[in-house]
C-alpha cells in the first residue's frame, strides 16, 4: 500500500508545465505508525499504565502496526476480527467498541480507508489497553460496597443500641407481670436506665404493684379480725336454739358482705389512679414514639390488655360494693328488640353448637331499664343455657304483657333451656353470691344480674319446666320503674310453659 501524492508544476505564466508525483511504502513502515501513535497517544495521556497502539490494514491484513506478538516482534501479518471486518470494510462503518486485538482486549476504533476511487481498500486502527481501566472499575465497586457494607453495619448497631433501649425495659414489664400472674406478688420492674415515658411507666406499675400487695395485707389483715370476731360471735350464741343460730348465720354473712364491700371499694379507688397514670403513659408513649414502636408492639399490647384487666376489675369490685352508683339511664326498652339483638352478641356461642333457637316474642309493653344493663341479664342467661346444652338442644325466648298485683303494667320475659334442669339444692342457692356449679365461674353472674333488675322495681325467678326436662328463667320489670320497696312478689309464668 503506497500513499501518493501530486503537485502540479507551472511556468512564469501560469501554466501547469508538469507534475510533480510522490509517494510513501506503507507496508511495515514502523516510523509512519510509530508517528501517528504519538499523535493519537501523546506521552501521559493514558492513565493507569494503559497504553495505546496503532495499526493500517491493507484490506483486513496487518502491513504495519506497533501492537506486539511478544517482546519486541509486531503483530504484521495478522488479520482482524471477522465481525470488525464486516462492520468497517464490509459496511464502511466506523467501529468504536471493544475488541480483542491479537492477544489482549482493547478499546478500539477502526475507520476506513478509500482510494481515490472511493474504494474501500483498508483500515486505521487506534485503541489503547481496556485491562487497566478493567481493574480500576472492579477496585472501584470494590470500594464502594466496602463503604455500603460499612455504613449499614454501623445504621445496624446504632439501630440495635437503640431498638434495645426501648424493647428492654418493655420486657421487663412484661415479664413481671407474668411473675405476678405466677403468684410472685413480691416480683418488681426494678430501676431503668431510662428517663422517658418507659421509666415512667415502669416506676408506676411498681408503684401499682406495691398499693396491690399493701391492700391485699390490709384485707388479709381485716379477715382474719373479722374472722376472729365472727368466731367470738358463734362462740357466745351456741347456747341459743336453732332459730338464734339460723338469725346468728344470717348476720355473719351480712357482716362479711358488708365488710367485703368497704374494703373492696377502698382497694378499687386507690388502684384507679395508678391505672390512670399507666394507660396515659402508655398512650403518650405509642404516640411519641410512632412507627418505631414496631418490634415492641406485642408488649405494647399486652400491656394495654393487662392494664384493661385492672381497670375491669377495679369497675367490677365497685359495682359489688356500691351497685345503686352505677344504675344507667333509664329508657323505655322494645323487649322484643331487646331479646333479638341479644341473640346477635351471643351469635358466635351459638354457631359452635346445636341449639335450635325458638322464638315467641308477643310483648306489646315497654320495659323501663336501662339498655346496657338489661343486656348484661340477658346475656347472662342465655351464656347459662347454652352452656347447660353442650350437645345441643332447644333454647326458648318468650315475651309477654304483664300486670302485678298493684295494677302497674310491664313485661315479663323467660329464657328457657332443654337441658338437664336445676337441683333442689342449686335452686335454693341460686341467687346467693359467689355460688356457682362451673368450674371456671365466679358465682357473681346472677347476683349481679338479680341486683340489676331489682334495681328497677323488677325481679328474676327461675324454676324447672319439668323433670330433667330444662331449666327456665323469668325476668319481670315494670314500664314505669320504681324503688326495690315497691316490687311485687316473683310469681307467674306464661300459659303453656
Amino acid at each position: 500500500m503506497v500513499m501518493l501524492a501530486t503537485h502540479p508544476v507551472r511556468d512564469a505564466a501560469g501554466q501547469t508545465i508538469a507534475l510533480l508525483a510522490g509517494g510513501l511504502l506503507l507496508n511495515q513502515n514502523l516510523d509512519f505508525i510509530d508517528h501517528i501513535n504519538r499523535i493519537v497517544y501523546p506521552e501521559g495521556s493514558l492513565p493507569f499504565g494503559s497504553q495505546g497502539t496503532a495499526t493500517l490494514f491493507m484490506d483486513d491484513v496487518r502491513i504495519t502496526t506497533n501492537v506486539r506478538l511478544f517482546q519486541d516482534q509486531r503483530a504484521i501479518g495478522t488479520r482482524v476480527s471477522q465481525t470488525v471486518r464486516d462492520a468497517v470494510l464490509g459496511r464502511g462503518q466506523t467501529w468504536l467498541d471493544r475488541a480483542f486485538v491479537v492477544n489482549d482486549w482493547y478499546v478500539s476504533a477502526y475507520e476506513p480507508l478509500l482510494d481515490a476511487h472511493d474504494q474501500r481498500i483498508g483500515m486505521l486502527y487506534v485503541g489503547y489497553l481496556e485491562a487497566p481501566f478493567r481493574l480500576v472499575r472492579y477496585a472501584m465497586l470494590g470500594v464502594m460496597g466496602l463503604i455500603f457494607l460499612g455504613v449499614m453495619a454501623l445504621s445496624a448497631w446504632f439501630s440495635l443500641r437503640w431498638a434495645r433501649s426501648i424493647f428492654q425495659p418493655v420486657q421487663r414489664m412484661n415479664r413481671t407481670m407474668q411473675l405476678v400472674e405466677e403468684g410472685q406478688s413480691g416480683a418488681r420492674v426494678g430501676e431503668i436506665s431510662a428517663r422517658d415515658e418507659l421509666g415512667a411507666l415502669a416506676g408506676h406499675l411498681d408503684e401499682l404493684l406495691d398499693v396491690i400487695d399493701d391492700k391485699t395485707a390490709a384485707l388479709q389483715r381485716w379477715g382474719e379480725e373479722l374472722d376472729h370476731k365472727v368466731a367470738e360471735r358463734t362462740a357466745e350464741l351456741e347456747a341459743s336454739n336453732a332459730s338464734l343460730q339460723l338469725a346468728q348465720q344470717q348476720l355473719v354473712k351480712s357482716e362479711k358482705l358488708a365488710a367485703i364491700g368497704q374494703l373492696t371499694a377502698s382497694i378499687a379507688h386507690e388502684i384507679n389512679n395508678p391505672i390512670a397514670v399507666m394507660q396515659g403513659n402508655l398512650d403518650l408513649m405509642r404516640e411519641t414514639l410512632g412507627a418505631a414502636s414496631r418490634p415492641v408492639v406485642s408488649e405494647l399490647k399486652l400491656l394495654d390488655e393487662q392494664v384493661e384487666r385492672m381497670r375491669i376489675i377495679v369497675t367490677q369490685l365497685l359495682q359489688y360494693a356500691r351497685p345503686t352508683e352505677y344504675a344507667g339511664y333509664v329508657e323505655t326498652l322494645d323487649i322484643n328488640r331487646t331479646m333479638e339483638d341479644c341473640l346477635v352478641l351471643v351469635g358466635h356461642l351459638l354457631a359452635q353448637t346445636h341449639i335450635r333457637v325458638e322464638r315467641d316474642l308477643q310483648a306489646s309493653r315497654r320495659a323501663g331499664c336501662n339498655r346496657q344493663e338489661l343486656q348484661q341479664v340477658v346475656i347472662n342467661l342465655l351464656i347459662n343455657a347454652i352452656q347447660a346444652m353442650p350437645q345441643g338442644g332447644v333454647l326458648r325466648l318468650v315475651t309477654r304483657d304483664w300486670v302485678d298485683e298493684l295494677g302497674r303494667g310491664g313485661v315479663r320475659l323467660w329464657v328457657q333451656d332443654s337441658g338437664p334442669g336445676l337441683s333442689a339444692e342449686v335452686l335454693e342457692r341460686l341467687f346467693r353470691p359467689f355460688f356457682t356449679t362451673k368450674n371456671d365461674g365466679n358465682g357473681l353472674g346472677l347476683w349481679i344480674s338479680q341486683g340489676l333488675v331489682e334495681r328497677y322495681g323488677g325481679h328474676i325467678t327461675a324454676e324447672n319446666l319439668s323433670a330433667g326436662s330444662g331449666a327456665s328463667f323469668c325476668v319481670a320489670l315494670l314500664t314505669e320503674p320504681h324503688a326495690p320497696e315497691a316490687a311485687p312478689t316473683r310469681d307467674g309464668r306464661p300459659g303453656g310453659l
